[in-house]
């Protein structure tokens, strides 16, 4: 009894818990893209999925970051910063998310989503003059390589306009990371997360009522799928990624979450017959091999 008790009490160690809880985390966004093929199946216009998505997934955080005495009210520049990130940055990067299952498979989106550490790198040297190493160089080579070998494995599953949007999606999510980092040096990450996506929320209201997609669902089978995306593909991987973060960091977090694209991909294979073959393995591979070489380095 004693030696079970000691095994159960290893198995609890911090760096099992951040883990767990960051492998939680990659799941659950893994399942966005599955989600979102399920919602242009039921005919959910992408306004109308995003807006149920960032308001019903942001008050879910709110509540989370009341229960746990964490609940912060921003208030002068930390705040116009939290809505301008929401109202652009994930706005964009959302919204060319989804609009990139609408030319590749869920699998290869995610795998091309991927890219965005290298942007982020390359707006660092940009914006801030940040040198770059001969690592990181060699990321960016495995990183963009891995998108040559994707694109040309499977011309069908991975049209030359569905990388070029989902590469925006990447782009404009290396802007929103790149541009939160001033603020997180004040603001909680998760508490940042609070504002975004309801601003976010916000510009996808003003987006489908100027475009005449914004919706309320009435079918059951739209609102679970609605649901799921909130909660197991938003809420969820949010609260989980930044509670595992504070057992393990940044570095190793980022390196865990490497496993989302993986779920994606088996997920789009075994749901939707999704076709995956050797070269979008090997370039999915190298993508994410770009990924851990830059959070090592």
């Amino acid at each position: 009894m004693g030696a079970l008790s000691e095994r159960f009490r290893r198995t609890l160690e911090p760096d099992h818990v951040g883990i767990a809880l960051v492998l939680v985390s990659a799941v659950g966004f893994g399942t966005l893209g599955i989600f979102g093929v399920y919602a242009q199946r039921a005919n959910l216009p992408i306004p109308t999925v995003l807006v149920f998505r960032f308001f019903l997934a942001g008050t879910l955080v709110w509540v989370y970051l009341a229960w746990r005495g964490r609940l912060t009210i921003l208030r002068g520049k930390p705040l116009l910063f939290a809505l301008a990130l929401g109202a652009f940055g994930y706005t964009a990067q959302s919204g060319l998310y989804f609009l990139g299952l609408e030319f590749m498979t869920a699998g290869l989106v995610a795998i091309v989503l991927y890219t965005y550490p290298a942007f982020v790198v390359l707006l660092a040297a940009l914006a801030i003059d940040e040198r770059i190493t001969r690592p990181v160089l060699v990321a960016l080579c495995l990183s963009f390589g891995g998108i040559v070998l994707v694109t040309g494995a499977n011309p069908a599953g991975a049209s030359p306009v569905g990388v070029l949007i989902v590469l925006g999606a990447a782009v404009a999510y290396a802007c929103y990371i790149t541009g939160s980092r001033a603020v997180l040096e004040v603001v909680d990450p998760l508490v940042l997360t609070a504002y975004v996506l309801p601003a976010a929320g916000v510009s996808y209201v003003l987006i489908g009522a100027a475009t005449g997609q914004l919706e309320v669902p009435t079918a059951p089978t739209a609102w679970t799928i609605l649901g799921c995306i909130a909660v197991f593909a938003t809420a969820v991987p949010v609260v989980t990624f930044f509670a595992g973060l504070r057992y393990v960091g940044a570095g190793r977090a980022s390196i865990v979450s490497t496993a989302e694209p993986t779920v994606t991909v088996a997920l789009g294979a075994a749901l939707f017959a999704e076709p995956v073959t050797a070269t979008t393995l090997v370039g999915g591979a190298s993508i994410l091999a770009g990924v851990i070489v830059l959070e090592r380095e």
